[in-house]
């Protein structure tokens, strides 16, 4: 049995235990990482450790910790009050504005992660504040992520170019960019309508300012039962310890929709309970230095992160108490170590295996959608920026035979790597489990991960008839 057969049997029975059992996919994952590569390819400690993913924990932790500070001093719930304000208390609006804003930050170029760390804390208020369906939210920030994520300045669409020009195929980076950013807005439209997007039509809020309620939710709490009390639940449930900007105190007061159709918000505590004071303004200053430094430097946005957060740690320690407890150390051990056994996966070459026994099929057509298949699975599970500079090359072959259109296919790949990044295994999904309510953890975990594998089974198929079909005809 080759070595390529017994990783994927690896990262089959990873999914499968995890899934049935209360045992921790992350730590399966890293357990995997070093069996495979200790007892089958013969890697030393310090090999099976490069593929751990040091950057992204530093992300994972650095923005978990700081939204836990701008949490525990108010500034999130003075962000969702103002934000309130801009859509003048339409409540069906504030999906698009939070697609919109995430879109934006990743066109110019943000990490759609760190754009999607940023803008989910925020959106999961608005969640909890309006009685929206989290996982609506959230698969908006997403979309919205991966819609602006390959305009030609931003890091998606700065690696398909740059692969698709190193390979001397014919490229069109504008065509790519809108093609995306309109097929998720489409999606975006259709989860609009799946998720309760109809109800909040014509529904208006009326802000008073008062402490965000904490249990108030379209989504209902799922609790795993029997069998699924490990995997997929447990990761839900117990897999973030992070309480942020969405994980408020819960309060007596509730949102009561009155017969007009708009939510009353009673102020318990009086307007001066989100006034903008010092901390808070410290806090604004801060959060808007990290989004100028991921859109504008090279720095880290992790170690940004962590900056602004030891800074305001020191000038308001009171914001920082409990804050490290709050950081979402299970999501972290989950991303961290299923993408440390896909780095085995890839120093071995089982992922250049598969894409080059996909080339090697007769039928272009049906090699395009089978790459598209691997890209949109692979990515669902991993780091969507290493799917897109791996699996376009091995697309190359039949590509310059002209027998497939180029750019379709470049097109095609892009977006079915790409939307597939809802999954809650992915970082995108996990970053909006981490910051979902923490009563409705379990169901958020639950219908991401339906959604994220519905979009590996239906992203490749779709683009593939939009994009690659008609290059043929």
């Amino acid at each position: 049995m080759s070595d390529h057969v017994i990783s994927l049997i690896a990262l089959a029975l990873v999914f499968t235990v995890a899934t049935f059992t209360s045992v921790h996919m992350g730590a399966l994952a890293i357990v995997a990482a070093f069996v495979v590569g200790t007892f089958f390819v013969h890697e030393s400690a310090d090999e099976i450790f490069g593929g751990f993913p040091g950057d992204l924990f530093v992300v994972l932790v650095g923005v978990t910790f700081l939204f836990a500070i701008a949490k525990n001093n108010g500034t999130v719930d003075w962000l969702v009050h103002a934000s309130t304000r801009a859509v003048r208390g339409h409540i069906a609006l504030i999906p698009w504005v939070m697609f919109l804003i995430t879109a934006v930050l990743t066109a110019v170029g943000a990490v759609v992660p760190a754009a999607v760390a940023i803008i989910a804390p925020i959106g999961m208020g608005f969640a909890v504040r309006y009685r929206i369906n989290p996982v609506l939210l959230g698969l908006f920030i997403i979309n919205g992520a991966s819609a602006g994520g390959f305009s030609p300045i931003s890091i998606f669409g700065s690696i398909t170019n740059g692969v698709v020009s190193r390979n001397d195929l014919p490229g069109n980076p504008m065509l790519l960019f809108a093609s995306s950013f309109v097929f998720n807005a489409l999606l975006s439209a259709v989860v609009f309508f799946l998720f309760g997007g109809r109800e909040l039509i014509g529904r208006r809020a009326q802000d008073s300012g008062e402490p965000v309620p904490g249990n108030a939710g379209d989504v209902p709490e799922a609790r795993p039962k029997g069998g699924d009390t490990g995997g997929a639940g447990a990761l839900a449930g117990g897999a973030v310890a992070l309480q942020t900007s969405t994980t408020m105190t819960p309060t007596s007061t509730t949102p009561t929709p009155t017969s007009t159709g708009t939510a009353e918000l009673s102020d318990p505590s009086g307007p001066s309970a989100l006034r903008l004071n010092r901390v808070r303004a410290l806090t604004l200053t801060g959060l808007l230095g990290l989004v100028l430094g991921a859109l504008f430097t090279d720095l880290n946005v992790g170690l940004l992160a962590l900056t602004v957060a030891v800074v305001l740690s020191l000038l308001s320690p009171e914001s920082a108490k409990g804050a490290v407890d709050r950081c979402a150390w299970s999501t972290v051990l989950l991303v961290c170590g299923v993408v440390t056994f896909v780095g085995t996966m890839e120093r071995i070459g089982t992922i250049d295996w598969l894409g080059h026994s996909v080339a090697d099929v007769g039928a272009p057509l049906l090699g395009a959608l089978l790459i598209c298949c691997i890209g949109a699975v692979v990515s669902a599970f991993a780091s969507t920026t290493g799917i897109l500079g791996a699996l376009i090359p091995l697309a190359v072959p039949f590509l310059l035979g002209g027998e497939v259109g180029a750019v379709g296919m470049v097109i095609a790949l892009a977006i079915s790597s790409s939307v597939v990044d809802s999954s809650p295994i992915s970082t995108s999904g996990a970053l909006v489990t981490a910051n979902a309510p923490e009563d409705q953890r379990d169901a958020v975990f639950r219908k991401l991960m339906t959604w994220g594998l519905s979009m590996a089974a239906m992203a490749p198929p779709v683009t593939w008839v939009i994009f690659v079909v008609p290059g043929r005809l």
